[in-house]
């Protein structure tokens, strides 16, 4: 049965258009995905993102076993400060894509995509034995607002929260005397914040939000401007860009793997030896250069040779073309600047490769 999240109804009232996404029936657009997107990129959006995972991991061995089963160094974290990170298979494949927050000594809070709960939870488990820890999945308890763009700071500001945390942190906060957890985060390379509410109060903290934000622009996002936002930003979508058989080096995600790591991991020899020497494959981003759309597993042709295939794909609102993601062969001919092609209904058409993000991130800017 497809689930659906508490603020449901509001999004039927609000003529969302509805569809099923990762198990759940959820709104991909209210207006047009482009004027979502614009309003995200210029003024501040609304985001009902409830059908993530949150999961909490507690404990005297919390700390040690987290270790085992990310390769981020999770000792690293002070209270109320994020991280993300990959939770891999012994292969080094990704299982899920991560936020971990550290709440406090020995008390983490995970937030999973919502197509991956059961299967993170199960490897969880599989992993516990030999450890102190408490593994409990809170995500049917909590609702998950994202409030993104530009004018975010301005709107908390004037409900009262002068302070927001820094980048990638979370804080204990109080919105129209609602108890909420905001962390400074989000997936769209806006700034803004995620906002973590007890079910019960998200309806309510919904239509404040809508209310209080009139001023500021805000309008209600849906997925589908999500997708063209996180693809903008280069933030990969779990089921296309990732997956169990794709390693964070081949994701370009090296960046959030310690290279000096003591502590033994699910594929840490694996992932180590692909920091030294690349991996099978590396992502990359293009541009078409003519008005065809790369989309989700299309191939990808060099020398009429079949080197990679499109990951994720579709129009940029703000740049006005045509951009995707694509694994390719490592190729050293093959850089920023080079011109691929795309099999698009049994015609090659001509993509460049181009440096990602694809549009500048400014979710650090307002500190």
């Amino acid at each position: 049965m497809t689930k659906q999240t508490f603020l449901h109804d509001t999004h039927v009232k609000l003529g969302a258009k509805m569809v099923d996404f990762a198990g759940w029936h959820m709104p991909v657009q209210y207006s047009s995905i482009i004027e979502e997107h614009k309003t995200v990129r210029n003024a501040v959006g609304i985001f009902d993102v409830s059908h993530m995972g949150e999961i909490i991991v507690s404990g005297e061995d919390s700390l040690p076993f987290l270790n085992k089963i990310v390769p981020q160094d999770i000792s690293k974290l002070i209270d109320k400060k994020a991280v993300y990170c990959q939770l891999t298979n012994k292969n080094g494949g990704i299982i899920d894509d991560l936020i971990i927050y550290k709440l406090e000594e020995k008390k983490y809070l995970i937030i999973a995509n919502a197509s991956r709960i059961d299967e993170d939870l199960n490897w969880m488990v599989r992993n516990k034995a030999g450890f102190e820890v408490s593994i409990v999945n809170e995500s049917h308890n909590y609702s998950l607002l994202a409030v993104q763009g530009p004018k975010t700071k301005a709107l908390m500001q004037s409900l009262g929260v002068q302070e927001l945390p820094e980048f990638f942190h979370i804080k204990r906060g109080e919105l129209f005397n609602i108890n909420v957890w905001i962390s400074r985060t989000g997936y769209t390379g806006e700034d803004g914040v995620e906002i973590l509410v007890r079910n019960e109060f998200s309806e309510y903290l919904w239509d404040k939000l809508m209310e209080s934000g009139q001023e500021y622009g805000i309008k209600p996002i849906g997925l589908g401007a999500r997708d063209t936002l996180r693809l903008e930003a280069a933030l990969h979508l779990y089921g296309n860009d990732l997956d169990e058989d794709t390693t964070p080096i081949e994701a370009g995600l090296s960046w959030s793997v310690p290279k000096n790591k003591i502590d033994d991991y699910n594929g840490k020899q694996v992932i180590e030896e692909q920091l030294k020497n690349g991996g099978r494959k590396k992502l990359i981003g293009l541009k078409m250069l003519d008005r065809n759309i790369a989309r989700h597993g299309y191939d990808v042709y060099y020398n009429n040779e079949k080197i990679g295939i499109v990951t994720s794909g579709g129009i940029s609102p703000i740049r006005g073309d045509n951009i995707a993601l694509a694994y390719i062969k490592p190729l050293d001919n093959l850089a920023v600047g080079s011109t691929i092609q795309i099999l698009i209904r049994d015609k090659l058409h001509n993509a460049e490769i181009v440096k990602k993000p694809f549009v500048e991130k400014r979710n650090k800017e307002n500190k």
